[in-house]
């Protein structure tokens, strides 16, 4: 008796062919969800703040302590896959993308920085350990994420897969410092939050990275003006879109569920959940 009462389908298109010939048994475990949050609350906060303190605030800045906060207030999502068993942080850790440009080719490079613990720090501590990290990665003064950029750019092509599946091995599943070796300590935290905005774009979806063993990746969307519900009544708001990737190994739709919540609601609130303004 066989598992399942199947019929060979007898005709295929050419498309169909060349289908099942370009893609294998999925073995993606990424979930994509979107979140839609009114933004008027928190870009009046991040106005406020520039001009109190001087200090360029960013929306990134604002979801990385709401991610965080989240990761806080939820610690079993605060995780990572290791031996097929998932093992909490003790640290939060927030990874941001940062866009550089290569001084030897001029080509676009992409690079980042890990704020730890954001949930327990100010805004201005935020954006001050920020700059200063970003600062260091963009003047190639980080020699050890300096030191792994300049070996990937010497290894030969087909070197490139094995060399990053073992030193994502090595790092995260065997759990090594190698800081010896030129390899950043945790350089990617809990999480990855990119400004897709600043870019121009509304809206996209950011691919997990198997190398860095983060399961929860979000890129925020540009702020546009659409209309909105209030009261009843049809009028225009500021909304932003938050685009997020999670690892349904780690996390869930119960996960997700919580998080979105909690962003909501500190974007709702940004003085009460982020602190009061300097």
């Amino acid at each position: 008796m066989p598992n399942l009462s199947l019929k060979r389908k007898p005709s295929l298109s050419s498309f169909r062919r060349i289908a099942i010939g370009t893609w294998r048994n999925a073995y993606d475990p990424s979930v994509y969800g979107t979140l839609e949050i009114r933004a008027e609350n928190v870009i009046a906060y991040v106005d406020a703040f520039r001009e109190r303190t001087g200090k360029h605030l960013t929306l990134s800045h604002v979801m990385a302590k709401a991610v965080a906060i989240t990761l806080s207030e939820m610690p079993d999502a605060n995780a990572i896959l290791r031996f097929n068993h998932i093992y909490l942080r003790d640290e939060v850790g927030v990874f941001f993308q940062v866009a550089m440009e290569d001084p030897d080719s001029g080509e676009i490079d992409l690079s980042g920085a890990t704020v730890f613990d954001a949930h327990k720090k100010s805004m201005l501590e935020i954006v001050d350990e920020f700059e200063a990290k970003v600062s260091r990665v963009r003047e190639r003064q980080d020699k050890n994420l300096e030191g792994s950029r300049q070996l990937f750019k010497k290894l030969p092509a087909f070197m490139l897969n094995p060399a990053l599946d073992l030193m994502g091995w090595l790092s995260f599943v065997a759990n090594l410092d190698l800081r010896w070796a030129g390899i950043p300590k945790d350089p990617f935290g809990s999480a990855m939050v990119t400004n897709i905005g600043s870019l121009g774009l509304k809206e996209a979806y950011v691919p997990l990275v198997p190398y860095s063993r983060v399961p929860l990746l979000i890129a925020l969307g540009a702020v546009s003006d659409e209309p909105v519900v209030e009261g009843g009544e049809l009028a225009v708001g500021k909304v932003l879109r938050a685009f997020a990737t999670f690892d349904h190994r780690v996390l869930d739709g119960m996960h997700a569920a919580r998080m979105s919540k909690t962003v909501q609601r500190v974007f709702a609130d940004p003085e009460g959940e982020l602190g009061a303004l300097p």
